[in-house]
């Protein structure tokens, strides 16, 4: 988007700058991703590959650290004014794409839209309004304490409101959030971010360049053209890397991680990931399952490292708990527990030494090697005498067997969207409850109300030692009560060209933050 010139799909254009991007170009990177952005409405959909596109082509008030600590962006500081309310200050200066300069109405704006977004407005519930106090000072206003104000500040990437309102050429709503519709906002963009979109075929490729007036005038990134094409077979990727054809590619599978590392001219940067790998027990349709020592003799026999080691050939941080390193709930005194021996023996005392049938079901292309996980899993409970008919399905169809709780063990991936470890109690272990939503995905329908209160109490909880605590006692109780089996963190995998300094931009939430990119 170069001054007042329009780059096209079809004949709609995207966006308009108010100052041409430098005819001399430092640097440009051709990015190979498994996809590419699905719309240019960062608020139609909620996925990694369009908080990607945000951080590119917007900026957020404040954004994660590597080390999980708050940064900030378009907010240059915040405090927390009372029990209900939080105070963020705006950088002076900011200026759109478009050449209108941010305000508090544009965050109020986008506050609005974001609580009538899909898939956004649940991550929004809590907030009772956006409060604007003047053009450079807003509020942020709760329902009633909430210790999560600032991990949803992340998501909020300040929209042009000028840009976005008003009717388009033929009569609809600009700010309108159409799920997979032909909307204003899906084919025309404006931010603040460092990067502008200039080209885009959907499906083909989308191109970049830097907006010469971006503000953060002391990011190291030096990159001035990105051309990002999506190349969803996993091979073509690695071999578009490896051949010079692209210099960054996303996601690694773990069946390249030798390959790439064996090649001199390519770095390969790996992290653990946030994203939980799990089994459900369902108490009600197995009688047994309602046995905590039933439930202790499963968790003993499955072998998280072994899988981790063998079947993601490295590719996973084996888990004893659903809070990866960082989060608050994090408990650094719960370690995996395999032991075959100590498995039969509670089996023993639980009468069921001869064992049982049982069922399982897990997808077979939704997760790493998420059908191998299932049938070694299967393998190792058939030493304690459980035997497991296993079935696997595609994603598609998989979903809903899932939510019809078709199997009596079940496996499911987690990641947080707030990345804090209530959420993953919400939805995959609290008491099920259709009217609130608490334990939508928990298919072993486990309940125990002691717990839930743990979480209903941290939940409220603003001082960040004691909720710590309340989250690492939720995680302990859990462990001890064997309430699900879990697996391991799938880890995360770039690569890059030598020249292309990825690891410094590479963060754990998988969005790189490709205006700080750096090519030496």
């Amino acid at each position: 988007m170069k001054k007042l010139m329009t780059a096209v799909l079809g004949s709609v254009a995207l966006a308009a700058a108010p100052m041409a991007v430098s005819a001399e170009t430092t640097h440009e990177i051709k990015l190979a991703y498994d996809a590419d952005p699905v719309t240019l409405d960062i608020h139609e959909q909620l996925s990694g590959g369009m908080l990607q596109l945000s951080h590119m082509t917007f900026d957020p008030l404040i954004r994660w650290t590597q080390e999980f600590e708050f940064e900030p962006r378009l907010a240059e500081s915040w405090e927390r004014v009372d029990d209900l309310t939080m105070r963020f200050t705006l950088r002076d200066g900011v200026q759109f794409h478009s050449g209108n300069e941010l305000t508090t109405e544009d965050v109020k704006f986008t506050f609005d839209r974001l609580k009538v977004s899909p898939d956004y407005k649940a991550i929004f519930r809590p907030f009772s309004e956006l409060r604007v106090i003047d053009e450079h000072t807003f509020e942020l206003v709760t329902d009633e304490p909430y210790p999560l104000v600032l991990n949803a500040a992340t998501y909020i990437f300040p929209l042009d409101s000028e840009f976005y309102t008003g009717e388009d050429a033929n009569g609809n709503d600009k700010a309108a959030v159409i799920k997979h519709g032909n909307s204003f906002a899906s084919r025309n963009i404006s931010g603040t971010g460092p990067y502008q979109v200039v080209e885009r075929q959907q499906g083909v490729k989308v191109v970049f360049e830097r907006f010469d007036n971006y503000w953060d005038t002391e990011s190291p990134g030096n990159v001035d053209r990105v051309v990002l094409t999506p190349i969803k077979e996993n091979n073509t990727r690695v071999s578009a890397l490896l051949s010079g054809g692209v210099d960054f590619i996303a996601p690694v599978p773990p069946t390249d991680l030798e390959r790439i590392r064996r090649d001199s001219n390519t770095d390969l940067v790996t992290m653990s990931g946030t994203r939980i790998i799990l089994f459900h027990l369902n108490q009600s349709r197995v009688e047994a399952f309602q046995d905590p020592r039933v439930r202790q003799a499963i968790a003993y026999a499955i072998n998280q490292e072994g899988i981790a080691a063998r079947i993601m050939k490295g590719f996973a941080t084996p888990a004893a708990q659903m809070s990866p390193e960082g989060y608050q709930g994090h408990n650094p005194n719960l370690q995996p527990r395999y032991d075959v021996e100590r498995a039969k023996e509670l089996m023993a005392e639980a009468g069921y030494e001869d064992g049982f049938t049982v069922t399982m079901m897990s997808p077979n292309n939704r997760y790493v090697n998420d059908d191998k996980i299932a049938q070694a899993a299967a393998a190792m409970l058939a030493r304690i005498n459980i035997k497991v008919d296993l079935k696997t399905l595609p994603k598609a169809q998989y979903w809903p067997e899932y939510d019809a709780r078709a199997a009596d063990i079940m496996l499911i991936g987690w990641h947080a969207d707030t990345e804090d470890s209530a959420n993953f109690f919400e939805f995959l272990t609290m008491c099920p409850d259709a009217d609130s939503g608490r334990g939508q995905y928990n298919a072993g329908n486990y309940c125990n109300e002691e717990i839930d209160a743990l979480v209903e109490q941290a939940n409220v909880e603003t001082d960040l030692d004691k909720r710590t605590a309340l989250l690492q006692e939720v995680e302990q109780r859990l462990y001890d009560d064997a309430a699900f089996v879990p697996l391991h963190w799938q880890d995360l995998a770039w690569a890059a060209r030598k020249n292309v300094r990825i690891e410094p931009i590479l963060n754990v939430m998988n969005f790189p933050y490709l205006g700080d990119l750096v090519v030496e």
